[in-house]
């Protein structure tokens, strides 16, 4: 029985979700395990998400620190699925993003695959984006094609929506080729600010942002960004959506009390998924919702007011628990690579054609 582990380290920099699965005609998880990221090294990776002098050393032991964290993750997961290493036919990891733009051609994921590999005596996938950007593609999103072969239905269509740091749909229409994009920042902005005035990583079920106002102008003003406008394929990162784009549009607010600040930016996020479903696929039944925002009980609950025809719900509804589906869909993407199978989506990523993603490196 094929067994792989999944690897993701998102934009939020908490740390890594891992995700144990059996492939065979199906995915089944099997175990998961999640490590929580040190405080210097989340400070280390996000000063590489700008330029910086001596990038190039910072950015190498960043990785080897990152690599030694997720061998320590691996074989914790494999001790309490009581598995051994030589049961796993691969990891296929994400690797932590450091800078995405895809404008310029170009998009560095870090993580030093052969050292994983030789830590944890298990054959590593990694570098999955870069195949498709030199295919003309956006590199991401990459998990379209996986909640294609999770969700999709022959009688319903619908839409997975992943919130983590940034916010992207797949769009699963039984007549229709699968579609994807990302819609903009999905908690990175909401972290930020609460980190900034309250000393919290985020806002637990969205309750500070539930004290404060939307502010209406301000909304129109970050709405009116061009990336908002912009057709799909399109992905984005925190190159774009950061502290200094929101302090740019908050100069002629500077007596904005903070939570209103915070309601804004929930309301955001939630326009901008409601935005973006309505232009691509105004005809959705189902809305599955994974990823850390799936647990933000505010804006889960906006996204249901401003999509009152659709069901919005988590995909723990749907068997599988939302905190985990990125990590399965790596897992799922290295059985691809290791199999010959293509796993891009030139609908999403706008790449030339359908590519197999990924370099393989052997135990």
């Amino acid at each position: 029985m094929p067994f792989y582990i999944g690897l993701m380290s998102g934009t939020s920099l908490d740390g890594l979700d891992f995700a144990l699965i059996e492939q065979n005609d199906r995915t089944t998880l099997i175990g998961t395990h999640y490590e929580a990221m040190p405080q210097q090294l989340k400070q280390d990776l996000l000063d590489l998400c700008s330029p910086g002098p001596n990038e190039l050393a910072r950015a190498a032991m960043a990785e080897q620190a990152w690599a030694e964290l997720a061998s320590s993750g691996v074989n914790k997961l494999l001790g309490k699925a009581q598995m051994d290493a030589k049961a796993i036919r691969a990891i296929g990891s994400h690797g932590q993003t450091i800078r995405h733009e895809p404008q310029r051609g170009f998009t560095i994921q870090i993580g030093h695959p052969p050292l994983l590999a030789e830590l944890t005596s298990i054959s590593v996938v990694a570098d999955f984006r870069r195949r498709d950007m030199a295919a003309g593609g956006q590199g991401a999103p990459l998990v379209p094609a996986f909640h294609e072969a999770m969700f999709s239905d022959t009688t319903r269509i619908r839409a997975a929506l992943n919130i983590g740091g940034f916010s992207n749909l797949s769009l699963l229409n039984p007549s229709t080729t699968t579609h994807g994009f990302d819609c903009g920042p999905g908690n990175v902005l909401l972290d930020a600010w609460i980190q900034r005035h309250q000393g919290l990583a985020y806002d637990r079920n969205g309750d500070w942002a539930s004290t404060g106002k939307v502010h209406a102008q301000l909304l129109a003003k970050l709405l009116d960004d061009k990336f908002f406008a912009a057709q799909g394929p399109k992905s984005t990162g925190r190159e774009l959506f950061n502290l200094p784009w929101l302090d740019t549009h908050l100069a002629s607010y500077s007596d904005m009390a903070a939570a209103d600040v915070q309601a804004t930016l929930l309301e955001l996020t939630a326009r901008s998924i409601r935005d973006s479903l309505l232009a691509s696929q105004p005809e959705t039944q189902d809305v599955l919702v994974c990823g850390g925002g799936a647990h933000n009980a505010a804006l889960m609950q906006r996204l249901r007011d401003l999509l009152p025809t659709c069901l919005v719900t988590s995909t723990t509804d749907y068997g599988v628990e939302p905190d985990w589906i990125e990590a399965m869909a790596f897992a799922w993407l290295a059985h691809c690579c290791l199999e010959g199978i293509p796993a891009n989506r030139p609908s999403v990523t706008g790449a030339r054609g359908a590519r197999i993603l990924g370099a393989i490196y052997p135990a």
